[in-house]
């Protein structure tokens, strides 16, 4: 074998190398990808039925009720739809009705959400930008019931107002 034919062997198995390394990093994030999803999204059948998704919506005052153990169920909505929400587990700090929430988990045939992870925002004027675009109305403007806009931006109602 020459030079020439040794040298382009090893360019062969590079790209074949590098090649290969792409398609098992692309099938990987491929695999871990899950989508966002609304109350509205679920109640129009836009998400998947026992696949893992993850929903976010505010908890709705009035609806967290506390089960045996560590069992907990309430409803999240987008100011258009609700969704019944199960979770067991301990639940975030952050987490009370009237606040911005994205659950993990997956949608049964029952029509309720089983969540395996819920996480709730840090800060008082956070929200995910899925969830704020989700919840804002047509002209623009915040106009759900447990939420106002302050300054802009989505934040709760009972939350401190941010000086002007």
């Amino acid at each position: 074998m020459t030079k020439r034919q040794s040298r382009m062997v090893w360019v062969g198995v590079l790209l074949g190398g590098v090649a290969l390394a792409a398609v098992l990093g692309f099938k990987a994030l491929r695999e871990n990808m899950m989508y966002f999803y609304t109350p509205t999204d679920l109640a129009a059948n836009d998400a998947p039925r026992n696949a893992r998704v993850r929903l976010g919506g505010l908890v709705e005052r009035g609806s967290l009720v506390r089960g045996e153990g560590l069992l907990v169920t309430f409803t999240l909505a987008d100011c258009a739809q609700k969704v019944s929400v199960r979770y067991e587990g301990i639940l975030p700090d952050l987490f009370r009705e009237g606040q911005g929430i994205v659950a993990t988990g997956a949608l049964g045939d029952d029509g309720a959400f089983t969540a395996d992870e819920v996480l709730a925002k840090h800060d008082e004027n956070y929200m995910p930008p899925e969830l704020a675009e989700g919840l804002k109305s047509a002209d623009g403007r915040h106009n759900c019931a447990p939420f106002k806009s302050v300054n802009g931006n989505l934040a709760s109602a009972d939350a401190p107002a941010l000086a002007r």
